[in-house]
């Protein structure tokens, strides 16, 4: 049975507070909750420390004092030891909980989670975002969500304060399936992106300019708008870094290849992200696919 709890006077946990994890704690703490959140580096969360974060020391010791737990963080493998570590989530957090990983992970992940919640009378849901940094900053991220209807009900006054696109795609996993087709949309977007930018400067054309005609045509997308003027103005500072991308691209394929998918746009573009890792740009943001096709 869900257990419901009241919205204003949820205590909230936030694990991971890189890029996107920062941005969404501010906004809970803005709205008057009682806000803990948890990071490797503590200096890393002295901001949010200032503003009236509570830091804990361990995934543990922050889920055993909060009601709803919401984790922001790199890979799968740091998924699985925040969530089923000896001193993680899973194995401090009340019964009657609410886990909420926005992670970009692995959907088989994602339901195991949910699986393992259930044996605890604990409620998990699996919610990747999209909208990268500046999304995560104006709380207009887009919110795909895998787990149980009723539990998306009663966390979806949360998620509001997060995201403005906030969709129920159905079952355990099936926010993180959605995720994945997001990231293969983008995948091939960006090569185009990036090979268009490049066209128009070899074709002795002003890019701002190229870029007001075609941003708003049949070729508009999100990358187009907010990355190409970041292209432009030699800005490759992480929105999203590219290690992570490269992640979420492996995760893709792992999962096509189990249901015997081939993607040959996707396949190009992660071969074209790790030969720009492999440069020293791991770190650097997707946009930063500039540098490998303007050689």
């Amino acid at each position: 049975m869900i257990v419901a709890f009241i919205p204003s006077e949820t205590v909230i946990g936030l694990v991971g507070t890189g890029v996107m994890g920062k941005s969404m704690a501010g906004h809970f703490i803005q709205a008057g909750y009682e806000v803990h959140i948890y990071t490797r580096t503590k200096s890393k969360a002295q901001e949010l420390i200032e503003q009236g974060a509570h830091w804990e020391a361990s995934p543990g010791e922050l889920a055993g004092k909060c009601q709803v737990i919401f984790t922001m963080v790199g890979f799968p493998t740091d998924v699985e030891e925040i969530y089923l570590g000896a001193n993680g989530i899973l194995a401090n957090a009340q019964p009657g909980s609410y886990l909420v990983d926005m992670t970009t992970s692995s959907p088989i992940l994602a339901k195991r989670i949910y699986e393992e919640a259930l044996t605890r009378q604990m409620y998990a849901l699996d919610a990747p975002v999209s909208g990268g940094d500046i999304g995560a900053k104006e709380a207009r991220l887009s919110i795909m969500v895998g787990g149980a209807r009723d539990v998306f009900d009663e966390v979806l006054p949360l998620l509001e304060k997060l995201g403005t696109n906030i969709v129920y795609q159905g079952a355990a996993g099936s926010g993180q399936h959605t995720k994945m087709c997001n990231q293969i949309a983008i995948a091939s977007n960006m090569m185009g992106v990036v090979e268009a930018l490049v066209y128009a400067q070899k074709a002795g054309l002003d890019p701002t300019t190229v870029l007001k005609s075609i941003e708003t045509g049949a070729a508009g997308s999100w990358s187009l708008s907010n990355l190409a003027p970041r292209m432009i103005a030699g800005n490759f500072a992480p929105g999203f870094y590219v290690k992570h991308f490269i992640k979420d691209m492996k995760i893709a394929l792992e999962s096509a290849e189990e249901m015997k998918l081939e993607l040959p746009g996707l396949t190009l573009a992660k071969s074209l992200y790790e030969q720009l890792a492999a440069s020293g740009e791991e770190d650097s943001g997707t946009q930063a696919l500039f540098k490998l096709i303007n050689k």
